[in-house]
C-alpha cells in the first residue's frame, strides 16, 4: 500500500514539470529574435512595428481563447476585466 502514495506523488511531479512559464524578458527576447529573423533591424520603426504586431496577435489569441471557453462567464469578472455579456 505504500506504492500508491508514491505513484500519486510521481504523477503530480510529472504534471508540474510539464508546466512552463516564461518571463517577460524571455518573451521579449524571443519576439526580438523573431523580428530579426524576418530581416528587421533593431532600432528601426519597422522593427518596433513588428514587435507591436506580435504583441497584438498574442492578445487577440488570448481573447479568442477566453471567448471560446464555455466556463468563462464574460462581463466584468473580478480579476479578469471585461468580456462577453450574456
Amino acid at each position: 500500500m505504500r506504492v500508491l502514495p508514491r505513484l500519486v506523488l510521481l504523477a503530480s511531479l510529472a504534471g508540474l514539470t510539464a508546466c512552463t512559464t516564461i518571463t517577460p524578458e524571455e518573451r521579449r527576447g524571443q519576439d526580438e529574435a523573431r523580428c530579426a529573423g524576418y530581416g528587421f533591424r533593431r532600432g528601426t520603426d519597422a522593427f518596433a512595428a513588428c514587435l507591436q504586431r506580435i504583441d497584438l496577435a498574442r492578445y487577440a489569441d488570448r481573447r479568442a481563447r477566453l471567448y471560446d471557453d464555455t466556463w468563462y462567464p464574460g462581463g466584468v469578472v473580478p480579476g479578469s476585466g471585461y468580456g462577453r455579456v450574456w
